[in-house]
């Protein structure tokens, strides 16, 4: 095992894919002469060269148009984009093209091809740049939806997304990249759609994903100084989910709190409690609690994002709640 930050992780997966197969490609904003926005794509242009490393203008609609055509076309693009608030522009050739291709073409053409980049929030940077877009994407049939915790999944996850034929939306965050974590000397996949349960436990299931899982340790931590014993699943990709490995935990635990960034209406949160009252009720000795951001646009005060964002005591309060504890 060796020790690497996240983006280094990324910067792997990537390498080691196109050293693979020639026809996978890196495109996107500071790409390649400045080394990625995050330098998560340092070095790769000095390897690869122009044509397979290559900077686009701040066009997110046309050059993911581009890629789009180019993975119907033989090629396997990887498009970065700098935030995914940028690809608010590019969500009609993500949803409109890339998305339904296969089926509106009659199973004629896949779209393999990898939409990734920084998402959510990030400290004062104002409600436009501070989204998060598990649930909106999610919400599309024809896409994959992977958003990892830590450098081990990030590079399993991100080799599978690019060998994947059809789309994967690939979700970051800013406040990741330095992260570090221990990943495998050689090469190693992890599946798309396969949750990890990363902490046993009896009392409680707490499930989340991407950089919240912070969130959920410490607070598990934290419950453990008063004795309470508490599951920890990363579902790791959002769509699909794994379902199978929340509900075996339920039947376990007998309760659940799910923690996400984003805001809570029709969100990945809501969609799990809705399945666990449908195929776990039994189970159950609690109502699904939910914890999430606040349901208002991001604030720039840092007072009002601590208020806006899923923390340590609001997880604590929800999950005594399941256990009916004050």
């Amino acid at each position: 095992m060796k020790t690497v930050q996240f983006r280094e992780a990324l910067r792997e997966a990537m390498t080691e894919e196109m050293r693979l197969d020639q026809s996978v490609l890196l495109m996107g904003e500071e790409v390649a002469e400045y080394n990625g926005a995050y330098k998560v794509s340092q070095g790769m242009l000095d390897e690869f060269g122009p044509k397979r490393v290559i900077d686009t203008p701040i066009a997110e609609l046309g050059f993911t148009g581009i890629a789009v055509g180019a993975s119907m076309n033989g090629l396997r693009p990887i498009v970065e984009f700098m935030t995914w608030n940028f690809a608010i522009l590019a969500a009609d050739q993500i949803i409109n093209s890339a998305a339904k291709m296969l089926q509106m073409s009659g199973g004629q053409f896949h779209c393999p091809i990898v939409f990734r980049g920084g998402n959510g929030t990030a400290g004062q940077l104002g409600a436009t740049h501070s989204q998060s877009f598990e649930s909106m994407y999610a919400h599309v049939p024809g896409l994959k939806v992977v958003t990892p915790s830590n450098p081990y999944d990030a590079k399993g996850l991100l080799k599978s997304a690019i060998r994947d034929n059809d789309p994967v939306v690939f979700l970051e965050s800013e406040k990741m990249y330095g992260d570090k974590g221990e990943i495998p000397e050689g090469e190693y996949l992890i599946p798309i759609g396969v949750a990890d349960v990363k902490q046993k436990g009896t009392d409680v299931t707490i499930v989340s994903f991407g950089k919240v899982m912070k969130v959920a340790f410490e607070a598990a931590a934290e419950l453990a100084k008063e004795g309470i014993s508490v599951e920890v699943i990363d579902l790791r990709s959002v769509r699909p989910i794994d379902y199978t490995t929340v509900v075996e935990s339920i039947k376990k635990t007998n309760r659940c709190v799910v923690l996400e960034e984003s805001w809570p209406l029709a969100s990945i949160s809501s969609e799990i409690a809705y399945h666990l009252q449908r195929y776990a009720f039994d189970h159950l000795d609690a109502p699904v609690m939910r914890v999430t951001q606040t349901d208002t646009p991001f604030a720039f005060s840092p007072t009002l994002i601590d208020e806006a964002l899923p923390n340590v005591g609001r997880v604590m309060e929800a999950v005594k709640s399941t256990l009916y504890r004050g």
